[in-house]
């Protein structure tokens, strides 16, 4: 006959163990007997049953005490029970349900009665099993699809960043540069890995705006008029533009555009005050200040690390976020940080 389920049948009387255990047989169920309390729990552990038809009145460790710890024990905590039992008081049942029972059949039980209930729970507990078992799997698939699109999406990003510098080969490897030093501002900051990852990749396209910046302002040998840097300033406002169109599981949108905004509100586009700018901008706009000086412009050359440093911290707190330089100073003072080549 067919394995209709593995149910474990505990009673401390014989006749009645041996009446249940042939019943369920007769049925196809597979099952094993347990005459002491002591002896049901140890079994359960070794091999948890799918379903436990439990006695209460047992020398030594009842059947309440046996649900406890079954239920207590992660291997049989999501296996049912369903006690049997002479038991008919109310507080009792209420009690076996309030451990974690999932139906109460009192003796002398019918036949027919017991059997369907069997059934019924076994067939609720391997449905649940089947559902758990797709929701694992769909969760998996989600998760390789969204760890697919995140690949995808670094990938645009990377190649966005590599388009400004072909157009701006002065700059070649700023945004890299500058994205190296604002995820290791990041960490020493104790961001959230995910907001570390926005952030490198925000900063890995936040000049991308200068991609309608024109060629001959951008590759100019001199410092630029005032019209000249109004058009370069206009950067940070189209990056933004432009990527707001894409749903980034980050906020790279808004990192880019609010990267030249200042605590005290000098910056620009949009001359955003403190918290009102992203952690993330706030962080970028240091990382971007100190490549900037740290790196030979066709009008200068570098400025040094003593400069850049002398710079952000004579405006820390007021245009450049404190944690953010103080982080930053660290890096470089304490830790020997050096930017990539």
């Amino acid at each position: 006959m067919a394995d209709h389920g593995r149910i474990l049948a505990v009673d401390d009387t014989p006749a009645s163990l041996k009446l249940l255990t042939e019943l369920l047989q007769a049925e196809g169920y597979v099952v094993r007997s347990a005459i002491q309390g002591e002896l049901a729990l140890q079994s359960a552990l070794i091999d948890p049953p799918e379903l436990v038809l439990l006695d209460i009145r047992m020398p030594g460790m009842d059947g309440f005490e046996v649900c406890r710890r079954l239920k207590a024990a992660p291997v049989t905590a999501h296996i049912p029970i369903i006690f049997v039992s002479a038991l008919t008081d109310t507080e009792d049942k209420v009690r076996g349900f309030g451990l974690g029972a999932v139906d109460f059949v009192t003796k002398p039980y019918q036949r027919e009665e017991l059997l369907a209930r069997v059934r019924t729970h076994l067939e609720v507990m391997r449905l649940r099993h089947r559902l758990e078992d797709q929701v694992e799997q769909r969760t998996h698939k989600l998760r390789e699809s969204r760890e697919q699109l995140k690949k995808t999406l670094t990938d645009f990003i990377t190649v966005l960043g590599a388009t400004v510098e072909v157009r701006d080969p002065y700059t070649a490897g700023h945004q890299r540069r500058v994205a190296h030093l604002a995820a290791a501002m990041a960490r020493e900051l104790q961001m959230s890995p995910e907001q570390i990852e926005g952030l490198q990749l925000a900063s890995v396209v936040h000049d991308f705006g200068k991609i309608r910046v024109p060629a001959e302002i951008l590759n100019k040998p001199g410092r630029l008029n005032p019209i000249e840097y109004g058009l370069v300033q206009e950067h940070a406002g189209i990056g933004r533009d432009i990527l707001q169109t894409i749903d980034f599981p980050w906020p790279i949108a808004e990192t880019v555009g609010q990267h030249h905004e200042r605590l005290d509100g000098s910056g620009y586009p949009l001359g955003l005050r403190g918290d009102a700018i992203l952690l993330e901008a706030r962080v970028l706009a240091v990382a971007d200040v100190v490549e900037a000086m740290l790196s030979h412009r066709p009008y200068r050359p570098s400025l040094g690390l003593d400069a850049a440093l002398a710079e952000i911290t004579a405006s820390r707190g007021t245009r450049y976020d404190s944690p953010a330089v103080d982080a930053c100073v660290r890096l470089f003072r304490d830790q020997g940080y050096r930017l990539p080549d």
